[in-house]
């Protein structure tokens, strides 16, 4: 897989999670956030196990276990997060994966961003700001838990540039997800009842779960054996404005002016990672 199509599949991810954060607002609003989460997981483990569990190994495992912990700590912190604030703050607090990966990439192993990326990072957070609002309002529980979030995204991408080229994408994704899968069921019955979903969730959850969990668990395992951690922060910074076109189409939302030019920020970034950059990394 070379950079193109790595880069070209990690954006159709960013696409999917965009629409997935439109149905996962109404969905735990009805089922719950561990009940969601829970289903969503066992749907996407489901479905991957067939493709992916004969790939899984002992040093998958050895290393997919830790990262699997992280990646379900992303999940309930900013979902948590997004059932306790509004979806402006959500947006932008969430953004500052931006600076949280290079940070932890340069806090675990070492590595150094260029000046380049650093600027592509800069502008990608502005066109965040922007695009979300003039500013979070007072910090309440959300907005701190979705701040967490964010931070461990950014460990979590920084995990992955630094491990995911030792292992197949699948397998390893696979162990992922299934950690996050275990530690969801040990935690539902202590926070919500053990309840089965309604009609009216079942289609978030199948989205969600087949889609947006494990077509994009594997592909974004794949974009990271190809990929630096600082170019795949900036292209899943691209989030927030797939949440924006589906909220325009499907809800009904608008975009103001100030709005439009985060939108125009966010994908100048991108660019100039891949058309000036080199790798992003020194």
């Amino acid at each position: 897989m070379n950079h193109i199509v790595a880069t070209l599949l990690l954006i159709s991810v960013t696409i999917v999670w965009g629409w997935s954060f439109v149905l996962v607002k109404d969905a735990i609003a009805i089922y719950g956030v561990m009940s969601f989460l829970t289903v969503r997981f066992i749907v996407a483990g489901l479905v991957m196990a067939p493709y992916s569990a004969r790939r899984v190994t002992r040093s998958s495992l050895a290393v997919g276990i830790p990262i699997g912990l992280v990646l379900s700590a992303v999940f309930v912190t900013q979902t948590f997060g997004l059932q306790w604030t509004t979806a402006t703050n959500s947006g932008l607090i969430t953004g500052l994966f931006v600076v949280f990966a290079p940070m932890a990439n340069r806090v675990m192993f070492g590595v150094r961003t260029r000046w380049l990326s650093w600027a592509a990072i800069a502008i990608s957070f502005v066109g965040l700001a922007l695009l979300t609002g003039s500013g979070p309002d007072r910090l309440n529980v959300g907005d701190l838990l979705t701040l967490v979030g964010a931070a461990f995204i950014g460990v979590f991408i920084a995990l992955l540039d630094r491990y995911a080229k030792e292992h197949d994408a699948a397998g390893f994704a696979f162990v992922q997800i299934m950690v996050s899968t275990v530690c969801f069921l040990v935690v539902w019955p202590m926070i919500e009842p053990v309840r089965l979903p309604t009609g009216d969730v079942w289609f978030a959850l199948l989205i969600t779960g087949v889609i947006s969990t494990a077509a994009g668990a594997i592909i974004q395992n794949h974009a990271q054996q190809h990929l630096p951690a600082v170019r795949v922060t900036v292209i899943i910074a691209l989030t927030p404005l797939s949440a924006a076109v589906f909220g325009f189409v499907a809800a009904g939302d608008r975009l103001n002016a100030i709005q439009i030019g985060g939108a125009v920020l966010m994908i100048g970034a991108v660019m100039l990672v891949e058309v000036l950059g080199n790798n992003g990394k020194k």
